[in-house]
């Protein structure tokens, strides 16, 4: 075929194709070719120009940004919403995206584990919508919710909501988040009711996490599941920047080991990294630093934040800080 007559013919398969919306099928059926030719000259329409896709990103979407958050730290996706100068309004919009995303990717039989005592999770529960039909999801509590009984129902809450909305099963963890002592921790550890929670840890395939600051929140503060100054003091002194489910790491990722750590009643961070879909649900600027431990660390793989703090955890990366990819 001369090119002026192939390139003819690419034309006029594009223009049924992306033009006119014929499907290739009815392409191949009109003009006597197989479909297979039909795709190899749809393939060939965009080689020679002759169509050229572009994609028109809509005001509010951060695709490139993503994309560059998702390099810097290896991380499986990022999800990128605008940022605002109102932290309360930053947390309703990255609790408004990570419902999206559970309920898009949620698939049959997975073992969900979510956190108890954080405000970006209770925005996350509150914005999604109840799936349309059953899951046979398992909503697995991986942080103790025991606590002042004023503010232990937001525990219970997050836990029951999921599971309600995603159809599915809750399995509660009915142990504090802190206990007194390591002795204290063990025979909760040893509980019938509290056991078969902990069995669950293993087997979670989806986890929601919040990102904690050395500084408890006021959520975590009104729960009574937090450690004494003295405690955070210490915490301090050893490098922590930030917690996952009450586990402590600094700016490199790296646990910080105290015996405080064996008064936590909760998924250790050994756990979490072994979860497929790890996703930490975090924003606003007092998180910066203890979302690039949790970055640098590698304890999540998919990130939802604000604008304003991914591109400054890119600027990170850019300015030669050392990422760790264990």
């Amino acid at each position: 075929m001369a090119r002026n007559d192939e390139l003819r013919l690419i034309a006029k398969v594009a223009r049924l194709y992306y033009e006119h919306k014929a499907r290739q099928a009815d392409i191949a059926s009109q003009l006597d070719l197989s479909q297979a030719t039909i795709s190899r000259l749809l393939k060939r329409a965009e080689e020679e120009q002759i169509v050229r896709i572009t994609v028109n990103v809509p005001h509010g979407a951060f695709t490139e940004l993503e994309e560059e958050l998702q390099a810097a730290y290896g991380l499986k996706e990022a999800i990128v919403v605008e940022s605002s100068e109102d932290e309360e309004q930053i947390m309703r919009d990255i609790g408004a995206a990570a419902a999206y995303y559970v309920e898009s990717t949620l698939k049959p039989g997975e073992v969900i584990g979510i956190s108890s005592w954080s405000s970006s999770l209770l925005a996350t529960v509150d914005a999604m919508h109840p799936l349309p039909r059953s899951t046979t999801a398992q909503v697995v509590q991986i942080l103790g919710g025991v606590g002042n009984p004023a503010a232990e129902g937001h525990a219970a809450h997050l836990t029951r909501r999921m599971a309600t909305l995603t159809r599915g099963t809750a399995t509660f963890l009915p142990a504090p988040g802190i206990t007194g002592s390591p002795e204290m921790t063990r025979v909760y550890l040893e509980d019938p009711y509290v056991r078969p929670a902990i069995a669950c840890f293993e087997k979670v395939t989806l986890a929601l996490v919040g990102i904690g600051t050395v500084e408890p929140s006021k959520l975590l503060t009104s729960s009574g599941n937090i450690f004494n100054l003295d405690e955070l003091e210490l915490l301090r002194q050893r490098g922590a920047v930030g917690d996952i489910c009450l586990r402590f790491f600094d700016q490199n990722g790296a646990p910080v080991l105290t015996p405080l750590n064996d008064r936590v009643i909760g998924m250790r961070l050994e756990q979490l990294r072994k979860v497929p879909r790890s996703v930490g649900i975090a924003g606003g600027r007092r998180k910066l630093q203890a979302i690039q431990g949790a970055l640098a660390g590698r304890w999540i793989n998919v990130l939802v934040t604000d604008s304003r703090t991914a591109a400054d955890l890119v600027a990170h990366v850019r300015q030669g800080a050392p990422v760790d990819r264990r």
